[in-house]
């Protein structure tokens, strides 16, 4: 394939613009003119629309058997060899054949091409998708691996890669499927660049709501925060400065029509809209929706709330697996301590502080964030549960099982 035909496959295959193409033709044009001539200062270099390359070499006319230098000077009689019309004084245009650089050399220059305008490529794709993180794309599954997909960009065309990690549990893709998900970066990978596309991330969610949801679009319903447990849950705070809107109405939809064709995008998230609001005790009284709250004690310094709850409603405030208590706390802020509402105990049942002796502080309040304040509340849990909802390693909660029940023996 010669340098020229190279060029045109380039220049017709690859997403490069004409200007960048064409000064890269010129520059390794250039350099094989120097190789061969020493300099390029009288060489002139054409490229037509149909991308086409021309080579021209100019040099002065002079009487023959004048000529000082043959790099810049040619005497009449060559010259008319060429044009017989030309005249001493005028410019003479000599057309090089590109054969006359060698093969060896048309090769060399080829790779030089071939390598510069992959580059620039790579260039330019970093620099596209990194002005665009957080963007989403629709794509076509290419190609499934073992721990990525590659997806092909429907806009552009480039291949991206969306990682099994930035997957919701339960996606499923086959080759030729359509995606949805959002540039999450650009990073580099054996020097190339590799787009990293995410479906966990808060902003794919966050555009989401911004496709169903027309009032987010136009600006006049602000997304405050978003958090997620991809799959499982997510609470979204939303904030209208248009007294006439409902913000939690507008994204939730008649009859839920907005909000269906999200949950089901994120394969059955719960997602919970809530009305934002600068008063924290409210705040985290909405987070925690569906609970309903009795009263909340706030340690603003420390970021600390303790929240009370009738008996009925911890386990609704704390959510499968904690995820309800979790995402509240994420999107307040507040480190969210769950109690019982209760004026007095059972009269034969104790509560956890009076094990201080036996249980370690910390343990007891990781008893208190799942809303057990008390033994028989702690005792009403299977051993698996109170695993499941705590950070408390097997050996630990057996050995809390055992203190709490002697108590009730004795």
């Amino acid at each position: 394939m010669s340098l020229v035909e190279t060029f045109s496959e380039f220049r017709t295959n690859k997403s490069i613009d004409r200007p960048t193409m064409i000064r890269v033709m010129k520059d390794v044009f250039r350099s094989l003119i120097k190789k061969r001539f020493g300099t390029d200062e009288n060489f002139d270099i054409i490229v037509n629309n149909n991308g086409d390359l021309e080579i021209w070499r100019v040099r002065k006319i002079v009487p023959d058997g004048e000529v000082t230098d043959t790099q810049t000077e040619i005497s009449l009689s060559e010259a008319q060899t060429i044009e017989e019309d030309y005249e001493i004084g005028e410019d003479s245009y000599e057309y090089m054949d590109f054969r006359m650089f060698g093969r060896r050399s048309i090769q060399a220059a080829r790779q030089t091409l071939i390598a510069r305008i992959l580059e620039i490529e790579k260039e330019e794709v970093q620099k596209q998708y990194s002005s665009r993180v957080g963007d989403m794309i629709i794509g076509e599954v290419n190609q499934i691996l073992k721990h990525e997909m590659l997806v092909i960009d429907d806009a552009t065309g480039n291949e991206l890669v969306l990682p099994r990690s930035e997957m919701i549990r339960g996606d499923f893709f086959k080759k030729g499927d359509m995606i949805r998900a959002v540039i999450l970066k650009v990073e580099v990978r054996n020097n190339n660049p590799a787009v990293v596309l995410s479906r966990t991330s808060e902003l794919f969610l966050e555009r989401l709501l911004e496709q169903e949801v027309p009032e987010i679009e136009d600006g006049l319903i602000t997304i405050k925060k978003i958090v997620r447990m991809p799959g499982d849950r997510a609470k979204v705070a939303v904030e209208s400065y248009d007294d006439r809107i409902d913000p939690v109405g507008a994204c939730v939809g008649m009859k839920g029509s907005r909000i269906h064709g999200i949950v089901r995008e994120l394969k059955n998230e719960n997602i919970d809209i809530i009305n934002y609001t600068t008063n924290d005790i409210l705040f985290i009284q909405r987070a925690l929706t569906p609970a309903k709250v009795t009263s909340i004690d706030l340690n603003e310094e420390e970021k600390r709330a303790s929240v009370y709850l009738q008996p009925d409603q911890v386990s609704l405030a704390i959510g499968r697996g904690g995820s309800n208590i979790k995402l509240a706390s994420r999107l307040t802020g507040y480190e969210i301590d769950v109690y019982r509402d209760s004026d007095e105990l059972e009269m034969d049942d104790v509560d956890l502080d009076e094990f201080s002796d036996e249980i370690d502080e910390w343990v007891i309040d990781q008893l208190k964030s799942i809303g057990c304040d008390t033994a028989k509340s702690v005792l009403e849990l299977s051993k698996d549960e109170l695993i499941r909802r705590t950070d408390l390693e097997e050996e630990t909660v057996d050995e809390i099982l055992k203190i709490l029940a002697d108590e009730f023996e004795e």
